[in-house]
């Protein structure tokens, strides 16, 4: 299966300080892709690098090569908020616009990306994406409220909605169930699943068992280096680095 998304001799820096060292994996379609590690060993960088959200921080670079479907998406000429459409991003912490209703949550990334639809067709895709957001059902009378007024598992649906909205191929998840309850987690963790058929998805987690039981792969950072990448089952039942096995097991991290 070809790789939808590519990283080749990736490094990225926080001005003279290095996050990531020469990090190269392939991501495959329609599967979910866990990334791990202890707290700082760079997973948020590398997701921020995926989608060129990394360089608008202050002092930072980067280098080597991210290839979607084939095209580097830091060559020369490539716009970076045109790559930021096809590869879409929930935060750890839900961040619904506090003054936009539910409705017009789902269609910001509309109205930012300059999409200009009639009345029916931004219905449409209110529609669509809260439903695949598997979210509909809850808020469908309630759309003119504040999207603030949901609960935090609501909220976190909402923003996946939001980023669904402009249908983008990649889907970067950055720890997104950090803030949230067991049950609410549960729900996310399904949507995940479902959401696979049609889009590329990448998980950075925490939670050993959210990437054991969501990720088709797993890649272990550790300081920055990508220690291990397989197989989710493979890297969870025999891992070919001791660091990945310490890791999983709780000696250290």
């Amino acid at each position: 299966m070809a790789d939808k998304l590519e990283t080749r001799h990736l490094s990225a820096y926080f001005s003279r300080t290095r996050a990531l060292h020469d990090v190269s994996l392939g991501v495959p379609a329609n599967r979910i892709t866990a990334i791990i590690g202890p707290s700082g060993c760079g997973k948020s960088t590398l997701v921020r690098c995926l989608n060129r959200m990394h360089e608008v921080a202050p002092g930072a670079q980067v280098e080597g090569e991210v290839y979607l479907d084939n095209e580097n998406i830091y060559a020369p000429g490539v716009d970076p908020v045109a790559i930021r459409r096809r590869i879409g991003m929930v935060f750890q912490k839900p961040t619904p616009f506090p003054t936009m209703s539910v409705e017009e949550n789902v269609a910001a990334g509309l109205m930012l990306n300059g999409v200009r639809l009639t009345r029916a067709e931004r219905d449409g895709v209110v529609e669509r994406s809260l439903r695949q957001a598997a979210l509909w059902d809850e808020v469908k009378d309630r759309l003119d409220r504040s999207g603030m007024s949901l609960s935090g598992g609501q909220q976190q649906r909402l923003c996946v909605a939001r980023a669904l909205a402009v249908e983008p191929e990649v889907l970067l998840m950055d720890e997104p169930c950090s803030a949230l309850d067991p049950i609410s987690t549960a729900r996310i963790e399904e949507l995940l699943l479902e959401l696979k058929k049609d889009y590329t998805i990448i998980l950075v987690t925490h939670n050993m068992q959210q990437a054991a039981r969501t990720a088709d792969l797993t890649a272990f950072l550790y300081a920055g280096d990508l220690v291990e990448f397989g197989e989710t089952r493979q890297i969870f039942t025999n891992p070919n680095r001791r660091e990945t096995e310490d890791y999983i097991t709780g000696r250290f991290g």
